[in-house]
């Protein structure tokens, strides 16, 4: 007898109990029904069923055959939808990513693209400006942000060796290296030493191409000192005037801070106005104060007016103003300087900078900082120029410490006036012109800011007197010490 499975019998009974009651049309979804249950695994054999079954059940036997292998191919091709899902599933979200990393590419692109496009507008400017010699011409301006370099920031690779500095000049502006410099000034001798103050010693030397400079090395440290060095290259770089000192180059490299200018043979005017050798005062006649006095007024003319927005120098003095071979003057150190505000003598707010003495009494009492200040420390340049005095002197009677509270009664007072001026001037000048000058200085000085000129008017008040010096000295070197005649 052949062995059938416990399911196997309980159809065979089942089948033959209703096989007498079903009709044809019922037995095909009955059989399917107990077939699905006797399918317990794909090993399980199926025995013929009893004689009475097969033969009145064969038609729908084959029938349920076909059902059953059509429900098998379904349930495969179900099965085989599944892995397809899943992978659908994963494939998806990593294309919509893609999709968003180009995107996002894309954009990135576009923006450079359109900085590329300004920067390359800007550079023209540049290129512009340069190939005119920077040169200050009136009525010309120059816009401080033109250059691209203010927003990227000109100075690379001073944090260590291996981020070297661009061997490249900027707009004339050359970098060094320190060993470069160590060679062009003899490793920094002491011979050569022509100035030592609070910000480090300047040295001279000679570069490569034969220029004689003057090396300013920075010997303070910490983030305001590292500021105003990059402040005085990015200004210098773009500033570019007669009546400025003008910069060659600098140097970065690791922690060493240097400056290298044009060499000025004559140093600066506080070593010959306040001078204890009598030769260096006599240097300096009415003829060439006057020129000096107005040089000083067209450089800082040339920042408050012909800059946009205003440069304030900050430290405008005596020792700042340097003297060339002719003993023309240009102003210099713009380490404290400050981009003032766009509108004219517009209120910016900073720390109080400067030297005392030569602070203007509304910007040291408030921080209040205008191109008013600047006006004030030319004011009192010009008062040194006028008595030969310095701006604070406590061994100096009580009363005369502070040179513009000595000076401002005796400026409108045309007697007095004469009684305070240089003893080594010796009457070279006229009584006219000596007023006009004691006028100028006593409106710079001025306690309230907008009683103060501007320098352009300052300028133009200036201008005739030198150009009248001028025609009365057979030289135009304004070296001559002869007395011009009083005029009416």
């Amino acid at each position: 007898m052949i062995y059938k499975s416990k399911n196997q019998i309980i159809y065979s009974h089942v089948a033959a109990s209703y096989n007498s009651f079903l009709t044809p049309k019922k037995k095909l979804p009955f059989y399917l029904f107990f077939l699905s249950v006797i399918m317990e695994d794909n090993n399980t054999r199926i025995e013929p069923s009893p004689v009475g079954w097969k033969s009145n059940n064969s038609h729908s036997h084959s029938h349920s055959h076909h059902h059953l292998e059509s429900q098998s191919h379904k349930i495969h091709r179900h099965n085989d939808m599944l892995p397809s899902t899943s992978i659908l599933l994963i494939i998806i979200p990593i294309i919509i990513i893609i999709l968003l990393i180009a995107i996002a590419l894309l954009v990135v692109m576009l923006k450079r693209i359109q900085s590329a496009k300004h920067n390359g507008v800007s550079s023209k400017s540049k290129n512009f400006i340069n190939n005119s010699n920077c040169m200050f011409i009136a009525h010309s301006t120059i816009n401080i942000h033109s250059s691209p370099e203010v927003k990227g920031g000109c100075l690379h690779g001073h944090g260590g060796s291996s981020e070297r500095m661009p061997q490249s000049k900027l707009r004339g502006v050359q970098v060094f290296t320190y060993k470069q410099l160590e060679m062009c000034t003899n490793t920094f001798s002491e011979a050569n030493v022509i100035g030592n103050g609070g910000y480090g010693v300047v040295y001279r030397g000679v570069l490569t191409d034969g220029t004689v400079a003057a090396f300013k090395v920075l010997q303070r440290e910490g983030k305001q000192w590292e500021r105003s060095f990059r402040l005085e290259v990015d200004l210098l770089s773009r500033l570019h005037s007669p009546y400025l000192v003008e910069l060659l180059g600098y140097c970065a490299d690791q922690h060493h801070r240097l400056l290298i200018f044009e060499y000025m043979p004559n140093g600066s005017l506080q070593q010959h106005l306040h001078s204890q050798h009598k030769q260096s005062k006599n240097s300096l006649n009415w003829g060439v104060r006057l020129r000096i006095a107005l040089d000083c007024a067209r450089a800082l003319e040339y920042l408050h007016e012909h800059t946009t927005p205003s440069v304030i120098h900050r430290d405008f003095k005596c020792s700042n103003v340097l003297l060339d071979q002719d003993f023309r003057a240009k102003v210099s150190d713009f380490a404290l300087a400050k981009i003032g505000s766009d509108k004219l003598n517009g209120l910016i707010s900073t720390r109080v900078l400067g030297t005392t003495g030569y602070l203007a009494p509304e910007y040291a009492s408030t921080g209040k900082l205008t191109t008013k200040s600047d006006v004030y420390s030319y004011g009192v340049v010009l008062l040194e120029l006028l008595t030969g005095r310095v701006p604070i002197d406590t061994k100096r009677p009580p009363g005369e410490h502070v040179l513009v509270s000595w000076a401002l009664p005796r400026l409108t007072n045309r007697e007095k006036v004469v009684e305070m001026v240089d003893p080594t001037l010796e009457g070279q000048y006229t009584k006219n012109d000596l007023i006009q000058v004691a006028a100028i200085a006593a409106m710079c000085v001025q306690t309230e800011a907008d009683y103060r000129p501007l320098m352009t008017d300052v300028v133009q008040s200036l201008a005739p007197l030198v150009k009248t010096y001028s025609s009365a000295c057979p030289s135009n070197s304004f070296r001559c010490n002869q007395t011009v005649s009083p005029r009416s």
